[in-house]
């Protein structure tokens, strides 16, 4: 197995159960020594080189490190543990699942420390299902995980909790409520929940969240994290197709600090940390303000979760302003993905370097705005990008051939490993500045471990060059080849 053109400007890397390709590991760092890893549209993954600092420039272009002016803390990065990914895992042999998750969570994979189950079925289920579908059980007597926990997402969970050599933060998100609880009747559509927060449906809804922790607790699974609804402007939609449930930022806040934050406190789980909107970056300032502006609301609060969806639609500013609102509440993003849009063709499009520099240029975008960590969704799809009960084919960094015990990785995949890899939980974003203006794409981190991380993105058609110079260290001159990604590294003690 190896990594192979499928078009004449794609490459994709394949995977069986007796290989899969690793990323090398860190050498030791000295000082004035720089590590860099390169991924490229041209077929470089995670190639490894070394350089040694230079006293002096003579570069049009310097990017300037100053190591000492640090913002938000890093959280992490990964994806979603959705029936979808488990299904598609499952269909593997035995060696080859272990190789999937390897390439995701182990050492010499991605070390992925992000994980995000949703809470019942989402539309990457074969049918909708909640915890609990008899009718009239507001007590929750009923309520059981499904036989998709049991089989899909907690096995796979567990096996990843042990490959990491990080605490693995995993954080549930619910689509919908069982449809009993709902003025519509139905987990699709547009429904709410019945009746005003602090009411009986939604107590018992604020428990049913309760529930969802102390049962994957059982299984050994801590939750790090919680957002309050997947997309809640979707159940306001007419005829929406898929699970979703309705609310505006008033609901929603009013549900936080009369339902679901008293509840997490009072089953000591005060320390989960409880994630509003859960939507796209369009809401923002908006959805945020309406709950930060209310006292009782935000002491229950730990950040706002955003999507990527309508990104390339949203000036980014938008970021800077929510976090001015209460900048010691974090902005998490926590889903992604390519093959979304009603007009994309191809749902999966194996080797497709765009893709992969989608997600780096939006990764890259969010840390210098504050966002601490990014969330891809499936972990792994099938050839057509699913399964998917409504057909809401996509993408996915890592794409399954389970009639050929096959499992392809994209340039999705190695362009995330770029920042999960390298920028650790824990590592401080540091300011980057230069005089001059170029289009490579940059941001860093300063990690726990005193090491500096610096990610390159050129876009371009052409190669850039530029000298990157920390003053503790020196200038190191790079070139940053058309459609290549680099991760550098260095020590300055």
């Amino acid at each position: 197995m190896h990594c192979t053109s499928v078009f004449s400007d794609s490459v994709v890397c394949v995977c069986n159960s007796t290989y899969c390709d690793t990323v090398p590991p860190l050498p030791a760092l000295s000082p004035g020594m720089f590590t860099v890893y390169t991924s490229s549209q041209k077929g470089d993954r995670f190639s490894l080189t070394t350089a040694k600092a230079s006293s002096s420039t003579s570069a049009h272009v310097v990017l300037e490190v100053n190591k000492n002016k640090t913002r938000q803390t890093i959280v992490g990065f990964g994806g979603a543990f959705t029936d979808a990914a488990g299904i598609n895992i499952a269909s593997l042999p035995t060696a080859a699942q272990d190789k999937l998750l390897q390439a995701y969570f182990a050492s010499d994979g991605l070390e992925y420390n992000i994980g995000r189950i949703p809470m019942a079925s989402c539309d990457f289920s074969t049918h909708p299902y909640s915890y609990d579908d008899v009718d009239g059980d507001l007590d929750l007597v009923h309520f059981t995980l499904a036989p998709e926990d049991l089989k899909l997402k907690i096995p796979y969970i567990q096996q990843a909790q042990n490959l990491t050599g990080h605490k693995l933060r995993l954080f549930g998100s619910p689509w919908s409520a069982p449809a009993w609880m709902k003025t519509n009747k139905n987990m699709t559509g547009n429904g709410t929940l019945i009746g005003q927060p602090g009411g009986p449906y939604y107590k018992t809804w604020a428990n049913y969240f309760v529930r969802f922790v102390q049962e994957y607790s059982k299984h050994g699974i801590p939750m790090w994290g919680l957002t309050t609804q997947n997309e809640p402007t979707d159940g306001n939609i007419y005829n929406f197709p898929f699970q979703a449930m309705g609310w505006t930022p008033q609901t929603q806040r009013d549900f936080v600090k009369l339902d679901l934050g008293p509840a997490l406190h009072t089953n000591n789980l005060k320390d989960v940390q409880l994630m509003i909107m859960d939507d796209q970056r369009l809401l923002l300032p908006y959805w945020a303000n309406i709950i930060y502006d209310d006292p009782e609301a935000r002491q229950y609060v730990s950040g706002v979760a955003v999507h990527w969806y309508l990104d390339s639609e949203v000036p980014i500013n938008v970021l800077d302003f929510t976090h001015s609102l209460q900048p010691d509440k974090f902005i998490f993003a926590s889903e992604a993905c390519n093959g979304d849009r009603p007009w994309d063709i191809y749902k999966v499009m194996l080797g497709d370097w765009g893709r992969g520099e989608k997600y780096a240029h939006d990764i890259i975008g969010d840390l210098n705005h504050w966002v601490t960590g990014w969330t891809d969704w499936n972990l792994a799809l099938d050839l057509q990008g699913g399964p998917n009960w409504v057909k809401n084919f996509v993408d996915s960094p890592i794409i399954v051939n389970a009639s050929s015990g096959l499992f392809y990785k994209q340039p999705m995949f190695y362009a995330l490993g770029h920042f999960s890899k390298f920028f650790l939980p824990g590592s401080k974003h540091v300011q980057l500045s230069s005089k001059q203006k170029t289009d490579v794409e940059s941001t860093a981190v300063l990690r726990p471990d005193g090491t500096l991380a610096l990610v390159l993105l050129n876009r371009d058609t052409s190669d850039m060059t530029l000298s990157v110079h920390d003053p503790d260290v020196g200038y190191l001159d790079v070139t940053v080849a058309a459609k290549s990604i680099k991760t550098v590294l260095w020590r300055t003690s």
